[in-house]
């Protein structure tokens, strides 16, 4: 490796080997330059740095296990509820059974509407006070509100306490950064495969809580009896349970996470002296219109909504397309069915993730990765019209393909999960500051939340809408699905590359 001086910046060639890949956290602002040796990278001491150091720099992997553990609250607090929402609000409210739909997915939406207007406001008070008090203090708030919950008598207190906990949910945007600032170029795509896992976890052990420990006294009568406090509130043992889980992420945040905000020094040019600085420089902070304007920021953020979209739509089709009748373009799967199959497509993410993303990422980069799913996503989809066509077909062989083909398309295809770890990296690379990667992972959330909210009901209406009218022989979703899939190999193109953001990055250290 060798380390090069152009106009008095750092510019790091690492040949042929491997994608030069890097973040907007590892410019480094530490450092100073001898003009007699315009040459040659020189360390504040005077000696000559090894910039190898940072490239071989290990994971902290505590620090980063904590960080994943803190990550799951999240997606824990918010799905911990689906199972029973819909009772509860039964329960809570005189409704006619055919609102309590529109109740529950009201319920349901808050969290994520909250957490996109508040969004914002976390990621700057990430950046200006630090990353770890931030995290701390959301992880105890989103714990205190999905305690409360679960003691809602009432469905405006529901929607109140579902909107408190979206108000605390500061800590995936927080979180993100502080792997991002612990990551060098080769460890961060290790690292953010933890995070998605992480991520995943949470979805998968949510529902099973909230649905293994609602109203434990009509669930496990021998255990808890009548008249106690769980006869009054019969789905505070859920929540209460989520908040424990939630309390010791925040407890062991506090006692054990490392602050990742650097105090940089600040240089003063007429002497050449360096004097510390204990407060993050204000001048190296941007406004969120002036983030968007950065060259590149657009880009990733709308490649960022697109894949979103997609995976917040086909997460939410997809029980429901397994669940539907052949005859109308599903499934006809069994609850037992549709459980095995959401175990393999979770356990099949987790593989991609954690065994394949890494190495991936490392020989053909990450823009290489999400224009490789791109390719992918299309064909993943169209798996799905193609098993109802066999379903339909009702011969021995053709039932016995499916059976064959289903499990190893889901395999296969639950790579393109991938591209959700992919584009958090891109979004880290095109940082034009390390300071403003709270705010830009803000932006990015802020629209997730968006469409997390409006999404699921948006495309399970339709799927509802092509299976009523069988609208293109009850494929007319499928068609969506792929017409918006193949949009992503454009989107795709536009990506910047990584080298020409670090560029941009370095020349922002002057």
């Amino acid at each position: 490796m060798v380390t090069t001086q152009t106009d008095r910046q750092p510019v790091v060639l690492n040949g042929d080997r491997d994608v030069d890949e890097t973040t907007a956290l590892l410019g480094s602002s530490k450092v100073r330059y001898d003009d007699s040796t315009p040459d040659t990278l020189v360390s504040p001491s005077g000696s000559v740095r090894d910039t190898d150091d940072e490239e071989e720099k290990p994971l902290p992997k505590l620090q980063i296990f904590l960080l994943c553990y803190a990550r799951a609250i999240e997606p824990l607090a918010f799905f911990s509820i689906f199972p029973y929402v819909s009772q509860m609000v039964q329960d809570n409210g005189d409704v006619p059974d055919t609102d309590i739909g529109f109740y529950s997915g009201l319920i349901e939406s808050m969290f994520s509407l909250t957490q996109a207007v508040v969004m914002i406001f976390w990621g700057r008070a990430a950046d200006r006070f630090g990353r770890k008090p931030v995290l701390v203090f959301s992880l105890f708030g989103v714990t205190a509100a999905t305690g409360l919950f679960g003691m809602a008598k009432s469905i405006a207190q529901m929607i109140i306490f579902r909107c408190l906990a979206g108000v605390f949910a500061g800590t995936i945007v927080t979180i993100r950064t502080m792997v991002a600032e612990h990551s060098t170029p080769s460890t961060q795509a290790r690292a953010f495969s933890w995070f998605a896992f992480s991520g995943n976890l949470g979805i998968f052990l949510g529902p099973l809580l909230g649905g293994a420990l609602a109203d434990p006294i009509r669930q496990y009568p021998g255990a808890f009896g009548t008249g106690s406090f769980f006869e009054k509130y019969p789905y505070a043992l859920s929540s209460l349970v989520v908040a424990m889980v939630g309390a010791t992420a925040a407890i062991s945040s506090a006692c054990f996470v490392d602050e990742t905000l650097k105090r940089e020094p600040v240089v003063d040019d007429r002497d050449g002296e360096e004097a510390a600085c204990n407060a993050p420089a204000q001048g190296d902070t941007l406004s969120s219109w002036q983030l968007l304007r950065s060259p590149g920021v657009g880009m990733v953020l709308f490649s960022y909504a697109h894949i979103m979209i997609l995976a917040f739509s086909y997460t939410a089709i997809i029980p429901v397309f397994w669940f539907t009748p052949i005859h109308l373009g599903g499934y006809n799967f069994t609850t037992i069915q549709i459980s095995l199959m959401m175990g393999l497509n979770g356990a099949a993410q987790a593989a991609w993730l954690l065994l394949v993303f890494p190495p991936l990422q490392k020989k053909i980069g990450t823009n290489g990765v999400i224009r490789l799913c791109a390719f992918m996503f299309p064909l993943f989809f169209l798996c799905c019209p193609l098993g109802n066509i066999l379903l339909r077909m009702d011969t021995d062989a053709s039932v016995k393909i499916f059976w064959i083909f289903l499990p190893i398309g889901l395999a296969v295809g639950c790579g393109v999960s991938m591209s959700y770890t992919a584009i958090q990296l891109a979004l880290n690379d095109v940082a034009p500051w390390p300071r403003v990667l709270g705010t830009l992972n803000a932006l990015a959330l802020t629209g997730s939340s968006t469409l997390r909210a409006f999404c699921p009901a948006l495309f399970t209406s339709l799927f509802a809408l092509g299976a009523r009218t069988q609208l293109a022989g009850g494929y007319a979703i499928w068609i969506l699905m792929i017409l918006l899939a193949l949009a992503l190999s454009v989107t795709a193109k536009y990506l910047p590359e990584p080298k020409v953001a670090s560029k941009r990055r370095n020349s922002q250290v002057r």
